[in-house]
């Protein structure tokens, strides 16, 4: 009878064992995959950020054609373009990206003072095809967010922050809108 319930408690030893392998496996899987997803929607803003900036000169020139007098804010959207090319980590692009929203935002609303401007075919192309890439671009940081958030759940959660640990797999952070790019451009016409 000894042999017995040793080869049983042994039996139910080795399959929990296998449970706990099979499911650490599973687990840094679905981090793999879940790292793999963050990278990916972080490239879809990337996408967005160059397609904006490719936008903007044609834009710029457009406007300067009307507004030449307007050097400030053609100056703030070359400086904010360039921080964005030069930005290397997420809270670096996260401000140039802001800056240069803002930038941009004074020039759609300097429109306002040419009406000439705002009946250029071009002008309004180009302003059509900003704001459709604004809209993906939101969309993107939205996608991106959700990755990270679903991905830092997981590494936060027991048992599998357990495997995360061991795997090397650590909390993201989110592309968060610094707080002056929430203001509101002010623009003075006089």
């Amino acid at each position: 009878m000894g042999r017995s319930n040793s080869f049983k408690i042994a039996a139910v030893l080795g399959g929990l064992i296998i449970i706990a392998v099979i499911y650490g496996i599973s687990t840094y899987n679905s981090l793999v995959t879940a790292n793999e997803n963050i990278d990916a929607k972080w490239s879809q803003i990337e996408n967005q950020l160059q397609r904006r900036s490719d936008l903007i000169p044609n834009l710029v020139e457009t406007t300067q054609a009307y507004a030449k007098q307007e050097k400030e804010i053609f100056t703030s959207i070359a400086e904010s373009r360039a921080k964005l090319a030069g930005a290397e980590t997420l809270g670096e692009t996260a401000q140039a990206d802001a800056d240069l929203s803002k930038a941009l935002s004074r020039l759609l609303v300097l429109v306002e003072k040419y009406p000439e401007l705002k009946s250029d075919a071009n002008f309004r192309q180009l302003a059509d095809e900003l704001a459709g890439t604004e809209n993906r671009l939101a969309t993107a940081r939205r996608d991106y967010n959700e990755a990270v958030r679903e991905y830092n759940t997981r590494v936060k959660r027991f048992p599998a922050n357990l495997i995360a640990n061991m795997g090397g797999f650590s909390k993201r952070p989110y592309f968060e809108v610094d707080e002056t790019a929430r203001d509101v451009p002010k623009v003075d016409f006089n």
